[in-house]
């Protein structure tokens, strides 16, 4: 295969850049490949040398880019600054493009991501309307690198993908543990609010990868919604997880919110649904998903069981309590068993 030119990806052995990597590799591009710890890994395809790089350092980051590149992937975007960074260097840049979120839009009544009564279209397209930027949290923060890098079109061409709940190995944010935990424990019911109707859209790193490797084959400036090609409920969820686990559990529905704390809230349990409008990633870069929510689980799971075997949850995942809901306890099995003896006794 011919190469395609070079790409650059910055936060390269993580979730997202992991699948990245190996997608422009297999599509013939030259990757050179920036992270943290500058360390390799086995998902990483033979031959990619790791720089080290502290994504906030400037001065290294115009080092490590060094003559430049055909297109920047960049995975570790969050702010402002962030954006100002790449615009810097956009003498070197053919093309960007910049992972961003869901979390940036707003909906109809400007209530934003996370709030309790948010209620957006179902789908959400890429022209509903956003928070406003500012540093002061991930929404604001990654609308504040939108508008930041969309008012330099003239400068760098750049496509932004707003992802929804990413998913895959080596995630930092493993809410199917949530499920794959009480599976190994041997627990025989799943208690979900909202009657395990939730919705809150997946994002498979392999799909997310595939919209990479179009959008670096098709420089230009746009904004795209990046999910799977079906947005399955908290049930749906639990009931994969319990297959890829060979386990069956009984699904416990409640009718509303949690009733009690660590009642029945998973990480994907809302109110209302978030579900993303697919139709302009196929208009513009004819893309197609490469996997689905379930076809993908298997990796998932997995790789989950095999990072936490013998070792302390919290640790090995400690996004899933602070950047979730640090009083949270995930799986609270005794007040959980309380509640549903005094539920049966109703």
């Amino acid at each position: 295969m011919s190469k395609r030119g070079t790409a650059f990806v910055i936060g390269a052995t993580g979730q997202v850049g992991t699948a990245a990597v190996q997608a422009l590799v297999e599509d013939g591009w030259t990757v050179r490949a920036a992270a943290r710890t500058g360390r390799t890994h086995d998902g990483m395809p033979d031959g990619i040398e790791i720089i080290e790089l502290d994504r906030d350092d400037t001065a290294a980051l115009a080092v490590a880019l060094g003559d430049g590149a055909d297109v920047v992937v960049d995975c570790v975007a969050y702010r402002g600054r962030h954006a100002r960074q790449l615009l810097g260097l956009a003498d070197r840049i053919g093309s960007a493009v910049v992972i961003s979120s869901v979390a940036v839009y707003q909906d109809d009544h400007g209530r934003p991501f996370g709030a309790p009564d948010t209620r957006y279209p179902i789908p959400i397209p890429e022209t509903q309307a956003t928070v406003e930027p500012a540093d002061d949290d991930y929404a604001t923060g990654k609308a504040a690198l939108e508008q930041q890098l969309r008012a330099a079109a003239d400068r760098l061409p750049v496509t932004l993908l707003r992802a929804g709940a990413v998913h895959g190995p080596r995630t930092k944010h493993p809410r199917e543990w949530y499920f794959v935990k009480r599976a190994l424990d041997g627990r025989p019911v799943r208690v979900l609010a909202h009657g395990g109707r939730s919705r809150f859209h997946t994002t498979a790193t392999a799909n997310l990868a595939e919209l990479i490797r179009l959008a670096a084959r098709r420089p230009g400036t746009r904004v795209l919604n990046a999910a799977d090609p079906a947005a399955p409920s908290t049930a749906q969820i639990s009931a994969a997880v319990d297959h890829v686990m060979g386990v069956s559990s009984e699904l416990v529905l409640i009718d509303g919110p949690p009733p009690a704390a660590n009642i029945g809230d998973s990480p994907w349990d809302i109110a209302h649904p978030i579900v993303l409008d697919m139709r302009a990633a196929g208009g513009e870069l004819d893309y197609r998903p490469v996997t689905s929510y379930p076809q993908s689980l298997p990796a998932t799971v997995g790789w989950l069981i095999d990072t936490a075997r013998d070792r302390d949850w919290r640790k090995v995942f400690p996004d899933l309590v602070t950047k979730y809901r640090p009083d949270y306890d995930f799986f609270a099995y005794a007040a959980e068993d309380r509640w549903l003896a005094r539920r049966r006794t109703q």
